[in-house]
């Protein structure tokens, strides 16, 4: 009433302010660009203005953030490449703005599908990283990533990403998100595992 609310406001605004110089004298110039006070800015103890000065100083990405999706591969002992994806379509179907495209392989001799794209492309100005595409995905063959700084000034050139852009090894995917790769390894062994007593029984 009678402005109170507005001088109460801008006191907080002014303590704010105050504080952030204080804290700048409290660190003696390492308030910026090292671990240990980015952990206290971001914690109850922060005090002063708390913007990160991007992109000499970044938030640590959470494991569950995601950007646009990536293909996984596995290498053999020789060093030979296998894709996981099969090609079956399934994320493009699930897809909601449409934005990924897959050419088929198949044997020149028989005419008969191999299960491996030929070709895989995704928009990424399109792509609103949804996730679906990795969600229903049957051979983990498609994750989301964690890069996010994919602007360029040519959109037909840089933006639609093929097979070769897209496709990165699983020691990757283990980086990014150590705890999913986990999981998803332990499922996968005893999904082997329940596999072979199958067969010797």
């Amino acid at each position: 009433m009678y402005g109170i609310g507005i001088v109460r406001g801008l006191g907080v605004t002014l303590k704010h302010f105050l504080e952030t110089y204080l804290d700048d004298i409290r660190w003696l110039g390492r308030r910026y660009y090292n671990p240990e006070a980015l952990a206290i800015r971001q914690s109850p103890k922060a005090r002063g203005a708390f913007t990160v000065q991007y992109p000499e100083e970044r938030l640590v990405t959470p494991e569950e953030f995601r950007y646009i999706p990536f293909l996984l591969y596995e290498e053999d002992e020789a060093g030979v490449k296998h894709d996981r994806c099969t090609s079956c379509g399934i994320c493009a179907k699930v897809c909601p703005p449409q934005c990924i495209w897959i050419v088929r392989s198949s044997n020149p001799e028989t005419g008969r599908p191999i299960p491996e794209p030929t070709e895989f492309f995704i928009d990424i100005d399109i792509c609103m990283n949804c996730g679906l595409c990795a969600e229903y995905c049957p051979f983990d063959a498609i994750k989301m990533d964690h890069d996010f700084e994919l602007s360029a000034y040519d959109r037909q050139s840089a933006h639609i990403y093929n097979k070769e852009r897209l496709s990165k090894p699983v020691s990757y995917y283990a980086s990014i998100r150590p705890s999913n790769y986990e999981r998803e390894e332990a499922a996968r062994a005893a999904k082997e595992t329940a596999k072979a007593a199958k067969r010797e029984s």
